[in-house]
């Protein structure tokens, strides 16, 4: 608490008027001010903070905020009021200004529903770690989306925009995770195998009988889930005994019986007969819905699509493998097969894929169709072993169908199929969510040669640059103390003569050996594109893209180049020009060669995603490197003030905190203003000419990485 007096009626109001913008906006104060002076300082400090925040989201939030704040103090918490303020302002962000300021009057509203947006879980904040939580599990690659209720069609989870059932946060926590496995159980252990439409059609209530259903597959799956993830099977017993959710007696025999290993979706079914009439038992709060009839639809056009695809699969895998047979044998038909191998859990096997009786080893999208589809009929039919013929299927069947990002762009819904991120609000000191619209975009190659001309230009560059990474790639390290060498240490054999002279234990480091460098290292260079490259710093930039990858490749280090532009958080530009994992061949030198000048120099989004792409890369050391020749920038925008500055460094902060070294090489004279703020004192430098640019950037790069 601070020792500070209360600021009087006059104090706040000066504050409110700047705040507020009252000679424009005509807005009333004074009895908001004479409200926040009858309170103790720090509660008109935090009030006063709070709708400073509001006011650089909107006026109208902030102003609205005043009015009804101070009376709340009394009897709410202040961490509800700052959610309350947060809340208003993410509507806004939303929807505008009517949904915002309608969140701030039904202020009641709110706070009736306070404890859900305290101690729930949110789907946006955890739907990432739900994410990689399920795709640890074995089976189908799921996808995770919010609705409005808890169901799988077999490929997506569907979670509510909030989870609150529990009273603590963390309880709601693992009851989502509960959910999630719940659903991934239903597609892992075949709950969806029989069309449960047709198989209980025959009883006079339908809901009853999917309702009866349901309760046997939930105590069948919780014995499999005990089995594979018994830690969380406690948990999820906790949760129940915690709301009192406990099976009747009437149905303790079903759960006997559908607890045992070798129970499947087929002794559910044939229990339905008794579990029909017996009484209705209480909600689970982790089993969610069955949906059958959405489940089905989707099935069928997974089933007959993943048939043609493995077959064309198998096509492009026999012609990859026969062709480095003999003559001879290549004019046989070749005749795939699989032979199983059950593994210690059960319910799924590892299936090895043959060719004429040998064993192969299938890329990942193989062995993925064959696990999904054994998923969905329980086996792997054997015509869907036989290799599809030429032209028997018509592409359109089976290939993924993309947008155009630029026909995207000019529709009305922008986010469709486009990567969300957050942006730090300095003003708000908050995240405001999903906010830039990102996407990412190939760079169109231009096949002119600039390569050959960047390398004729730069040839005695080249050399030294080659002999130089060459020495980086073989370099030796000399270590000290060691027990064993090919040296005496003889610093480390003064000291023990000196410990022996003293009656200590003397070490048995005294030798030296000289150690080969491993390097284990991943870099990702961020290319500024926006329009302010255009003209000499353009070609500056893509030729030392082409320099430094020649020495890349001679060093053996891995790297990617991804460009970045964009026209507001609405349209936000990420330009892949090389991956991590794809050679430096003739189609990415032709991508930087293709690299042009757009549009302008949001930076946060780009800073975020690239470190999510670097951080799915196992290395010792991690690096992003930003080219660029100006500060964060955008259209008509506010990025261009403080905020733009601020989200930047909050991405870095990000970044860092992943374990991930940015630096940043500028050409933009008045960087060192703000680049300190950006990336510390010493993680930039400046460029002064635009012409050093290619014979500095694979220098820098050699004192980073030694």
């Amino acid at each position: 608490m601070t020792d500070s007096p209360p600021r009087i009626a006059s104090q706040i109001k000066q504050l409110l008027d700047e705040w507020f913008e009252v000679e424009f906006t005509f807005l009333r104060v004074d009895e908001i001010a004479t409200s926040i002076a009858d309170l103790p300082r720090d509660e008109q400090d935090f009030l006063l903070s709070w709708i400073q925040r509001a006011a650089t989201t909107h006026i109208q939030i902030a102003y609205h905020f005043a009015l009804r704040a101070p009376t709340l103090l009394a009897h709410m918490e202040r961490r509800v009021i700052e959610a309350w303020a947060l809340h208003a302002m993410d509507a806004y962000d939303r929807a505008g200004i009517s949904p915002a300021v309608r969140v701030i009057k039904e202020v009641e509203h709110f706070t009736r529903l306070s404890h859900e947006r305290t101690a729930g879980v949110v789907f946006e904040d955890i739907s990432g770690v739900m994410l990689n939580f399920v795709h640890g599990l074995s089976g189908r690659r799921l996808k995770l989306e919010q609705d409005e209720a808890v169901f799988t069609d077999s490929e997506t989870l569907f979670l509510p925009a909030v989870i609150a059932r529990m009273q603590a946060a963390e309880d709601n926590f693992i009851l989502c995770k509960a959910m999630v496995t719940m659903m991934w159980a239903q597609t892992r252990f075949g709950s969806f195998r029989p069309r449960l439409s047709a198989q209980l059609s025959h009883y006079d209530d339908t809901k009853r009988a999917l309702k009866h259903f349901q309760t046997l597959e939930t105590l069948r799956l919780e014995a499999c889930i005990a089995r594979e993830l018994p830690g969380l099977y406690r948990e999820m017993q906790r949760l129940r005994a915690e709301l009192h959710e406990t099976l009747p007696d009437s149905w303790l025999h079903f759960a006997q019986e559908l607890g045992q290993p070798d129970a499947t979706v087929e002794d559910s079914l044939r229990l339905m007969a008794d579990a029909y009439a017996a009484p209705t038992p209480p909600d689970i709060c982790y089993q969610g819905e069955l949906r059958p009839d959405i489940v089905a639809t989707r099935m069928d056009e997974r089933i007959n699509k993943e048939k043609i695809l493995l077959r064309v699969k198998l096509a492009q895998l026999e012609q990859e493998i026969t062709k480095h047979r003999s003559q001879e044998s290549r004019g046989r038909p070749a005749k795939f097969g699989l032979t199983e191998k059950p593994e210690s859990e059960p319910g799924l096997t590892a299936l090895e894929l043959t060719l004429d009786g040998a064993p192969i080893a299938p890329p990942d999208d193989v062995r993925q169709l064959l696990t999904s589809i054994q998923l969905d009929l329980g086996e792997i039919p054997p015509e869907y072993l036989v290799a599809a013929g030429p032209g028997e299927y018509d592409p359109r069947l089976y290939e993924e169908k993309t947008s155009d990002p630029d026909d995207v762009w000019q529709g009305t819904y922008h986010e469709e199929g486009a990567s969300l991120y957050p942006e730090w609000d300095y003003g708000r000191q908050h995240y405001r969510k999903n906010w830039c619209v990102m996407r990412e975009k190939d760079v169109t190659p231009v096949y002119d040669g600039f390569r050959a001309a960047t390398l004729g230009k730069y040839s005695g560059l080249v050399k030294h640059l080659r002999k130089t990474f060459e020495a980086m790639r073989d370099e030796n390290r000399l270590l000290k103390r060691q027990v064993y060498g090919d040296n005496v240490d003889i610093d480390a054999l003064v000291e023990a003569l000196a410990d022996a002279r003293d009656g200590s234990e003397m070490s048995d480091r005294l030798f030296m050996r000289m150690h080969r460098t491993e390097r284990n290292i991943a870099v990702m260079f961020m290319v500024d594109m926006s329009g302010s490259t255009r003209g000499w710093i353009n070609d500056a930039e893509r030729e030392s893209l082409v320099l430094l990858s020649e020495a890349l490749e001679t060093l053996g280090d891995r790297y990617a180049i991804y460009g970045f532009s964009g026209t507001t958080r609405k349209r936000c530009e990420l330009f892949r020009i090389k991956h991590f994992d794809e050679p430096y061949n003739e189609e990415v030198q032709a991508r930087i060669s293709g690299i042009r000048p757009q549009e302008y120099t949001r930076m946060g989004f780009a800073i975020r995603h690239l470190t999510s792409v670097l951080n799915e890369v196992e290395a010792r050391t991690k690096l992003l490197i930003t080219l660029s020749d100006g500060k964060p920038d955008d259209y008509h925008d506010n990025y261009r003030t403080q905020y733009g500055i601020e989200d930047t460094r909050k991405a870095l902060q990000e970044a860092q905190r992943s374990g991930i070294h940015p630096f940043c090489i500028t050409l933009d004279e008045k960087a060192r203003d703000y680049l300190p703020h950006l990336y510390g004192a010493v993680n930039y430098t400046v460029i002064d000419e635009v012409s050093k640019l290619p014979f500095k950037v694979a220098d820098i790069y050699r004192r980073l990485t030694t």
